[in-house]
């Protein structure tokens, strides 16, 4: 059985939407990063990073969210488009941009927008522009296709929307007005029974929800180096 390691944080989340998609049993084992779990030395033997998610199936460790997808897609042959060059191009080119744009960049937005000290004005700006620039571009790509892919609903959709359910917190309550394609299928997503479940694992575990100064050590380490 897959142990899953788990948060509920965006990247975690849209590995709970493949699993319940796929049906795969699974453990669920919480990694609470307010508590600081994630930097467990038992921890790190699985994900040297230090983040969420990871995955352990058998002997087989797989510690980025995106290489999880992947390697749960060619596990089962599920949410994946046949392969062939085309269909794997456009499924690796959008699986990257969700890695280096949309994570990171929506990542360090919600940082500086809720969670920095002053003076953050530049850093706000910054991320805010690169968070809705990427967005935009999924959003047009949407307004073309249904899908991610032309192929279908696939790991690139549950990427997607793993990111896409934080878009309030990340952009503003009236994001959704200028995104209505990705509206479409988050809504579209959300009726899924599997989503659904992968939803309500947050419920399973009493995660510490307070950014006190333990949790802000935990989450923002490099804090301390500027005595913040």
């Amino acid at each position: 059985m897959i142990k899953f390691y788990y948060h509920t944080s965006p990247n975690p989340v849209k590995v709970a939407l493949m699993l319940e998609e796929s049906g795969l049993a699974y453990e669920l084992v919480p990694v609470d990063t307010r508590k600081g779990e994630q930097h467990s030395p038992e921890y790190k033997k699985i994900n040297p990073n230090a983040k969420t998610p990871a995955i352990v199936d058998g002997g087989i460790r797989v510690f980025d969210s995106n290489a999880i997808m992947l390697y749960l897609g060619e596990k089962t042959g599920q949410f994946i488009p046949p392969n062939t060059p085309e269909n794997h191009a456009e499924m690796y080119s959008w699986l990257m941009f969700i890695a280096s744009g949309i994570g990171p960049y929506c990542g360090q937005a919600v940082h500086f927008k809720h969670f920095a000290p002053e003076p953050k004005e530049y850093a706000v700006n910054r991320y805010d522009f690169e968070a809705w620039r990427h967005w935009s571009i999924i959003n047009d790509h949407l307004a073309e296709q249904t899908y991610m892919l032309k192929a279908g609903y696939s790991i690139v959709d549950m990427s997607v929307w793993g990111w896409a359910r934080m878009i309030p917190f990340i952009l503003g309550a009236d994001a959704w007005e200028k995104l209505p394609h990705i509206k479409r299928l988050m809504d579209e997503i959300n009726a899924r029974p599997a989503a659904i479940r992968a939803e309500a694992l947050k419920t399973k575990h009493q995660f510490k929800t307070e950014i006190d100064a333990d949790a802000r050590k935990n989450l923002f380490p490099a804090n301390e180096r500027i005595g913040v």
